[in-house]
């Protein structure tokens, strides 16, 4: 059953714009003039080069703003929560989205366990949480991630880096988010490990609406999803479509089909 929401979509992004401050103490324009919209339920999978601001992006829509990163021009609203100025409202936007950064995998908690990570997002928030119901939730996003039971009282650097990557996205999961907000999620996993990570996001879509922002430049990524594509380049969006196949490229877009080959 789809969950029911007060806002039209999920994502609207308005001529979005945003800079990052630079250590001279100027700054730099990483997104420029960002639209799109992402409908509850839907993916939409954000492709283009290095350095094109995809992860800076998907910072700011998720409420992880790096120190120095600046909303400057435009807005978008994120299950209708403004990321420009948030306020008090941060708090909620960081728990109705699941947020996966880049190489979320390799940067997990060294000190705490696998279900400690997993269920830190519950457990930073309430404290006096049921631990064996928590202990259920956990074991049971475990299984679904293909992860052995007894990975939950291992330590991150006890895993390989596949194993990391799962549990990474198994904590972005835990809250059961309207919204997952993923920079290439599927990272350092293997094809059949990937086809159950993949199956994991498109059942929450399916049962319960959740929509999904990925950046990948892998176009199998857009097609097993069946997502909607844009392509950014130096923080423009230079095309857009239903699918790698079908991307309308702007006219000053150049078109570059090496960018979604991959």
């Amino acid at each position: 059953m789809h969950r029911s929401s007060a806002v039209d979509v999920a994502i609207r992004c308005r001529d979005l714009s945003i800079e990052r401050a630079s250590h001279g103490g100027g700054a730099s324009r990483v997104i420029d003039g960002v639209s799109f919209e992402l409908p509850h339920a839907g993916t939409l999978v954000v492709m283009g080069p290095t350095g094109a601001g995809k992860s800076t992006l998907l910072g700011v829509l998720a409420g992880n703003r790096d120190e120095g990163v600046t909303v400057v021009g435009g807005d978008a609203e994120v299950e209708g929560i403004r990321v420009r100025r948030p306020g008090r409202r941060i708090r909620a936007l960081t728990y109705v989205t699941g947020y996966l950064p880049q190489s979320a995998g390799a940067t997990l908690p060294a000190r705490l366990t696998v279900a400690d990570v997993i269920a830190d997002p519950i457990t930073s928030r309430d404290r006096r949480v049921n631990r064996r119901a928590l202990a259920v939730r956990v074991a049971t996003l475990l299984d679904e991630f293909s992860l052995p039971l007894g990975a939950a009282n291992k330590y991150p650097y006890e895993l390989s880096a596949g194993m990391r990557q799962r549990v990474a996205l198994a904590r972005a999961l835990v809250l059961q988010p309207k919204l997952l907000i993923a920079d290439e999620p599927f990272a350092n996993m293997d094809v059949e490990v990937r086809r159950t990570a993949r199956a994991a996001v498109q059942r929450r879509r399916d049962d319960y609406g959740m929509s999904t922002l990925i950046v990948s430049n892998e176009a199998s990524v857009s097609a097993d999803l069946d997502a909607e594509v844009i392509v950014i380049r130096a923080g423009h969006v230079i095309a857009a479509g239903r699918s790698t196949d079908s991307l309308l490229w702007t006219p000053s877009g150049d078109a570059d089909p090496r960018l979604v080959s991959s």
